[in-house]
C-alpha cells in the first residue's frame, strides 16, 4: 500500500541566506501536525537526502534527515511540534518540493493499525507513557516504512524517467545465451531495441555452436576482454532473460563519463530488489555485488589481464571481480534499471569466486574464510604486537572476563594489554588488578581525572607499544580464540582505517554489524536485534566489507594512522560519536573503514555505564548536535547504504 499523500496544502519557500538550511517552508496556517513532503530530483544529480529542521518557540531546533529521491521521487511524513516556529529546508540545487499535504493524528494511527498493528499499540503506549518523540517514530515506522518485499507497491509513483542529458558513449551489448533459451533471448534483445539510446553494437555469445543461420558468436573462454567491446567505447554484458528498462543504456553511459565503470540497481525475477550500495570494492571481490546491469570502459577492459573470463557460465560473474579488482572508483546509479535473470545456483559461489580471481590476476589459493579475506589478505609470519586498550571503573563482573578472553583464550600469540582505570575504587577490582600486574603481559594505566570515554582511550594509546592498537569495552566478552587475528589482517592493509568486529548481545542477536550515519538521525547500528545470522540485503553481513563507521566498543587501527589524524576528539566528543568522528576522519584521509563477520564476540551494550538520562541525556544532546554540525554531508548520504532505505527504522526498510 502506498504512502497516503492526504490534503494538498499551498506553500511556499523563502531564502533563508542560511548555508545549510536554505529555504524556509510557509503554510498558510498553522503548520502544526502531521506533513507529507513530496519531492523530485534529477537522475544525474548526486545523492543527497534533504534535510528539515524544526525551530521551536523556545529556541530548541530538532533535525530529519528525508529520504532520498532514488527513484526520481520521494515521499517523507513527519510529525510538527505545536510550538513549531518555523520549518526550514535543506534541498540543494538539484531537488524540487513539489507538494505538501496533510494527514491527521486519527488518520495516521488508523492507518498504522491497517499496516502494523504492533506499532499502533505501541505509539499509544509510549503516548500515554509521556514518550512524544518514541511514539512520533514509532507511528513513522508504521506508516511511512515498508519492508523491501513490498517494493512494487512502494515504488509505484516515484519513478521519474531519465530524459537525457550527460555524455553518450558508443555501447556494445553482448548477451550469453545458451541453448533452450529462445525465449529468454527474445525478451532481453526486445528490451535493448526498446533503448531510447541504442547500443552501437549487439552480439549474442553461444557456450556452444551458435545455432544455424543466426548472427552470432561462440564464446571464447581465453579472449582478451577488451576485444568483446569490438571497438565500442563501452561494454554491457548481459545474460540472456535480463531486460533493461529504457532509459537504462542511457543514463549509465551518462554517467560512465564520470568514471570508467557505471553499475545500476537491479530487480530479480521475482521482482525482489537489488538495492546496491556505491562503490565498496571489498563487497565487490567478495560478492560481485555490482552485477547487471553495468558499463564497462574499454579503457578499463584493456588494463584487465590478458587470462579471458573462462567459462560461459561464470563469464559475468569473472568479469565483475577482474572490473572490481582493477577500478578504484566507480559510479553507481541507485535505481533499479534491469529485471536480471540468475539462475545460478548459491552453492557454486566459492568456485566461482576463485576463478574470478584469477581472470583478475590475483592467485587464488584453497582456502577461503569469511570471503576472499584469506586470499587476498594473510598475516605474515611475523605477527605484530597488538596493544589491547580497555577503558573501565569498578565492575568487577566484567573487567575480569574481558582480561582473561584476552590473556587466555585469544589465540594471537604477539599482545599487550593496557587497563585505563577511571578511579576505580571496588576492593574486588583493585585485588584484581594486583593479579593481573603480575602478568607480563598487562598493565593498569591509572586515569583520575574526570570521566571522559575519549580521552582514556587516547591515554591507552599513548602509552600502547604495539604496531596495532585494538579499543575494547569492558563490556565485551571473548566468543572464539581467532577474533583478533581477523581484525590484525585487516588493520595491516595500506588502504584500511578502522577495523569492526561483529558484535552481538547477551541473547545471542546482532548489536553491530556496521554504523550507518543518519540513522536515527545521526548515526545507528545497522539490523540490531536481528538473529546472529542474519545475511543481511545482497549478503554483505556474511563477508567482510567496507562501512562509514565502526563501534570502539572493538575496533583495531593501526597505531600510525590513529595518530595521523589526531586520535580520538576528547573536546567535542567525550562520551558519544567520538569513534563514529573518527572513522569519519580516517576516511578524509584516505583511509577506509571495514566490518567483518569473521571477529565475532559478544558486547553486553553500555552496561559499565547505564541510560542516558537527565544530565548525561543533555550531555548527548549537545555532542549530538557538535557532530550533526560536522558531518552534515555524510549524513545526507552514507556512500554505503541506499538513498532509498528508512533511517527511521534499523532493519533494511524502504521509505
Amino acid at each position: 500500500m502506498p504512502l497516503r499523500l492526504g490534503r494538498q496544502t499551498a506553500f511556499r519557500l523563502e531564502p533563508t541566506g542560511d548555508p545549510l538550511y536554505e529555504h524556509r517552508l510557509i503554510l498558510p496556517d498553522d503548520p502544526a501536525g502531521w506533513l507529507v513532503l513530496s519531492y523530485t530530483a534529477d537522475a544525474l544529480a548526486p545523492p543527497r537526502r534533504p534535510m528539515l529542521r524544526v525551530v521551536r518557540q523556545t529556541g530548541e531546533t530538532q533535525d530529519a534527515v528525508l529520504p532520498g529521491p532514488a527513484l526520481g521521487r520521494a515521499l517523507w511524513l513527519g510529525l510538527i511540534p505545536q510550538d513549531t516556529a518555523a520549518i526550514l529546508l535543506s534541498l540543494g540545487p538539484d531537488t524540487i518540493l513539489e507538494r505538501v499535504g496533510r494527514r491527521s493524528a486519527a488518520g495516521i494511527v488508523a492507518e498504522c493499525f491497517i499496516r502494523r498493528p504492533g506499532h499502533a499499540v505501541a505509539a499509544i503506549y509510549e503516548r500515554a507513557m509521556g514518550q512524544a518523540r518514541r511514539s512520533r517514530d514509532t507511528l513513522r515506522g508504521g506508516v511511512a516504512v515498508s519492508p523491501l518485499r513490498r517494493f512494487a507497491a512502494w515504488s509505484a509513483g516515484r519513478g521519474i524517467p531519465f530524459h537525457g542529458g550527460g555524455r553518450r558513449h558508443a555501447i556494445a551489448c553482448l548477451v550469453l545465451a545458451r541453448r533452450g533459451d529462445d525465449a529468454a533471448l527474445a525478451r532481453t534483445l526486445r528490451s535493448l531495441a526498446a533503448q531510447k539510446e541504442a547500443p552501437a553494437r549487439i552480439g549474442v555469445a553461444w557456450d556452444e555452436a551458435p545455432p544455424t543461420g543466426m548472427d552470432a558468436i561462440r564464446w571464447d573462454p581465453h579472449a582478451h576482454p577488451a576485444s568483446l567491446a569490438g571497438g565500442a567505447d563501452a561494454l554491457c554484458l548481459l545474460r540472456a532473460g535480463d531486460e533493461l528498462a529504457a532509459d537504462a543504456l542511457a543514463l549509465l553511459s551518462a554517467r560512465l563519463g564520470d568514471g570508467e565503470f557505471a553499475y545500476a540497481d537491479s530487480l530479480s525475477e521475482d521482482g525482489t530488489p537489488r538495492l546496491k550500495p556505491d562503490w565498496s570494492q571489498d563487497l565487490a571481490l567478495a560478492t560481485g555485488y555490482a552485477g547487471r546491469p553495468a558499463l564497462v570502459a574499454t579503457s578499463l577492459l584493456a588494463r584487465l589481464p590478458r587470462t579471458g573470463l573462462g567459462p560461459h557460465s561464470t563469464a559475468d560473474l569473472a568479469l565483475d571481480i577482474a572490473v572490481a579488482a582493477a577500478c578504484d572508483q566507480a559510479v553507481h546509479v541507485a535505481r533499479p534499471l534491469a529485471r536480471v535473470a540468475d539462475r545460478r545456483n548459491p552453492n557454486e559461489r566459492t568456485p566461482l569466486l576463485r576463478h574470478g580471481l584469477r581472470a583478475a590476476g590475483i592467485p587464488a589459493s584453497a582456502r577461503e574464510v569469511a570471503g576472499v579475506t584469506d586470499l587476498l589478505w594473510p598475516l605474515p609470519d611475523t605477527k605484530p604486537l597488538v596493544s589491547i586498550v580497555i577503558p573501565s571503573r569498578d565492575r568487577i563482573d566484567l573487567i575480569r572476563p574481558i582480561c582473561h578472553g584476552v590473556l587466555n583464550a585469544t589465540e594471537y600469540p604477539a599482545l599487550e594489554l593496557i587497563v585505563v582505570d577511571n578511579g576505580s575504587t571496588d576492593p574486588a577490582v583493585l585485588r584484581f588488578y594486583d593479579e593481573l600486574r603480575r602478568e607480563p603481559r598487562a598493565r593498569i594505566l591509572p586515569f583520575p581525572q574526570p570521566f571522559n570515554f575519549a580521552a582514556m582511550v587516547n591515554a591507552g594509546v599513548a602509552a600502547a607499544a604495539g604496531e596495532i592498537v585494538v579499543l575494547l569495552n569492558n563490556d565485551i566478552a571473548v566468543r572464539e580464540p581467532g577474533w583478533l587475528g581477523e581484525l590484525v589482517r585487516q588493520a595491516l592493509r595500506p588502504g584500511v582505517g578502522a577495523v569492526g568486529a561483529k558484535l552481538l548481545f547477551g541473547d545471542g542477536t546482532l548489536q553491530h554489524a556496521g554504523v550507518v550515519i543518519g540513522l536515527g538521525g545521526r548515526a545507528g547500528h545497522i539490523l540490531r536485534r536481528r538473529p546472529a545470522d542474519t545475511p543481511g540485503h545482497l549478503g554483505r553481513l556474511r563477508v567482510a566489507h567496507e562501512v562509514s563507521a565502526v563501534t570502539a566498543a572493538c575496533l583495531a587501527v593501526s597505531a600510525e594512522k590513529y595518530r595521523a589524524v589526531g586520535g580520538f576528539d576528547a573536546e567535542a566528543f567525550p562520551v558519544d560519536f567520538n569513534d563514529v568522528d573518527f572513522c569519519l576522519r580516517l576516511a578524509a584521509a584516505g583511509w577506509k573503514t571495514i566490518w567483518t563477520p569473521a571477529a565475532t564476540l559478544s558486547h553486553f551494550e553500555s552496561v559499565s555505564r547505564g541510560p542516558s538520562v537527565g544530565a548525561k541525556r543533555a550531555r548527548f544532546e549537545a555532542e549530538a548536535a557538535r557532530f550533526v554540525e560536522r558531518w552534515g554531508a555524510v549524513i545526507r548520504h552514507d556512500p554505503f547504504y541506499h538513498p532509498a532505505l528508512s533511517l527511521t527504522t534499523f532493519g533494511e526498510d524502504l521509505e
